[in-house]
């Protein structure tokens, strides 16, 4: 099959973006309607590239597309996707999709808020699907740079020129460093070529590897959250709009440690191999640190900034392990997580919205009046505790075994999370729809529409499906891992 699918995902929200730009502000409803079909296309197209690679149990990189862009630089746009990114890409398009959904009230420009949501996403597509390393750092600023006029435009007003300053000059900074590395292997490769697949090949001397290793896989885990350049983050995730905290934690903090993966350990194993202890001493604060500071949060999308954290720890903790298990965990964690937090996140939002708070001392007994919302958290929060039948036990439970294989007393330290996390879960859970609800909310909370609830099922019949039916995504993800580990042992 010919047919240039992964163009047609990356393009379809660019184009989108563009149709949505020179429509007429005062069309309101017509810009909606033209969001929802984009994002609906978006996703199904991504949902079809899913199954084609689970049903027909492809393996190694599908869907490839190669067109020439600079060739006196060595630059293609080379696209394809493996067992670790065509779940990325699904969840990129579930995340846009449900984004969508919940921004429909928006009523501040909803035409350039769209528009922007949009190529952000766009940028979010191609870095999971890009083989050449110039065209990823090309799709990468895409994406980082609607997230400051997103967040400084239609954020939390308290805050927002704050957070959005501080994401993006964190954001470039790393991003730089990484830049410079990816040039230091252009430059020794001799190969005259951005393509990645070629530069698996370029067997770079040990010395080079362990020098530029750390600068390029941290310059990329800073967007993934990594200690100690997290701190970006929660006020990040706080500032931003509902739809943009879902694409924030849902997608983009992935887009961080799969660049991390793609770029840090594929390409420079033997960096990997070197500093990998590093790693792991630095993913494990991120899981305990995080879990710990979430606990002492009393703002619901602190709380859950600072879970993404601890959680976004585990996926640079089981990448870090180098091992079969751990990988594979690594890489299903990032899919539990995107719906996990997309759907805390949408969930918040709906409170807030009707609360105008998001204190969880000023919340209480919301599961009277939001219902639904009560059990999606519920499902979230059961999701975020890694229990078994839910998709964060069969992300985590391989991460645990992969770090236990490694270094056992990690291990150890590192599952004190699970413990700090299912007391801040449950904590939120009984403090905010439990109980009793304050009078001046009595009668004045309305309650979500059909829409809203369509996005809170899509989100969490993915955790509870991946949950029940591990086989759907574990396998595909195997076999995207095999091809690190191939690099790996030629390291």
């Amino acid at each position: 099959m010919n047919f240039p699918i992964l163009s047609v995902i990356i393009f379809t929200p660019l184009v989108a973006a563009l149709i949505l730009l020179m429509m007429p502000e005062d069309r309101k409803r017509e810009i909606r309607v033209v969001a929802l079909a984009a994002g609906a296309f978006a996703m199904l197209l991504s949902l079809w590239v899913y199954i084609q690679y689970l049903t027909q149990g492809l393996t190694g990189y599908q869907f490839v597309e190669k067109y020439d862009w600079l060739p006196q630089f060595g630059i293609s746009l080379h696209l394809g996707v493996d067992g670790i990114s065509t779940p990325l890409v699904l969840l990129t398009g579930i995340v846009m999709f449900t984004g969508v959904i919940i921004s429909l009230g928006i009523d501040d420009r909803p035409r350039e808020f769209f528009a922007f949501l949009f190529i952000l996403a766009s940028g979010v597509f191609g870095v999971f699907v890009a083989l050449d390393l110039f065209m990823l750092f090309f799709f990468y600023e895409i994406a980082v740079f609607p997230m400051y006029l997103l967040i400084a435009i239609w954020g939390w007003v308290k805050t927002r020129e704050y957070a959005a300053m501080k994401l993006t000059l964190y954001l470039f900074v790393g991003s730089v460093i990484a830049l410079v590395g990816a040039l230091a292997m252009y430059f020794t490769s001799g190969m005259h070529t951005f393509d990645m697949l070629m530069l698996e090949t370029a067997n770079f001397p040990a010395a080079f590897q362990i020098r530029w290793f750390l600068p390029v896989f941290l310059g990329f885990a800073v967007l993934g959250g990594i200690w100690p350049f997290h701190n970006w983050s929660p006020d990040g995730h706080v500032a931003a709009p509902t739809a943009v905290s879902m694409f924030h934690a849902g997608v983009l903090m992935k887009l961080g440690a799969f660049a991390a993966l793609r770029v840090g350990i594929m390409l420079l194993p033997a960096g990997a191999k070197y500093w990998s202890p590093l790693i792991l001493s630095l993913a494990t604060v991120n899981v305990v640190y995080g879990a710990f500071i979430a606990m002492t949060q009393t703002d619901l999308k602190y709380m859950i900034g600072f879970s993404s954290v601890s959680h976004m720890g585990l996926v640079v903790l089981g990448f870090a392990t180098l091992t079969p298990d751990g990988m594979t965990g690594a890489g299903v964690q990032m899919f539990s997580h995107g719906a996990m937090t997309a759907l805390f996140f949408a969930a918040t939002g709906m409170v807030y919205d009707r609360a105008h708070t998001r204190k969880i001392p000023e919340l209480g007994g919301m599961a009277k009046a939001l219902p639904y919302v009560a059990i999606t958290f519920i499902i979230g929060g059961l999701v975020s505790m890694g229990m078994p039948g839910f998709s964060g036990f069969v992300a985590e439970f391989p991460i645990f075994m992969g770090v236990w294989q490694v270094r056992p007393w990690t291990a150890i330290l590192a599952a004190v999370s699970i413990v700090i996390t299912a007391a801040y879960i449950m904590l939120a859970v009984r403090r905010t729809f439990f109980g009793d609800m304050p009078e001046k909310f009595e009668g004045h909370i309305g309650p979500i529409s059909v829409m809203d609830k369509v996005a809170l099922t899509l989100l969490s019949a993915l955790m509870i499906t991946l949950g029940l039916f591990p086989g759907v995504m574990v396998p595909m993800v195997q076999s995207g891992v095999e091809n690190v580990l191939r690099l790996l042992g030629g390291a």
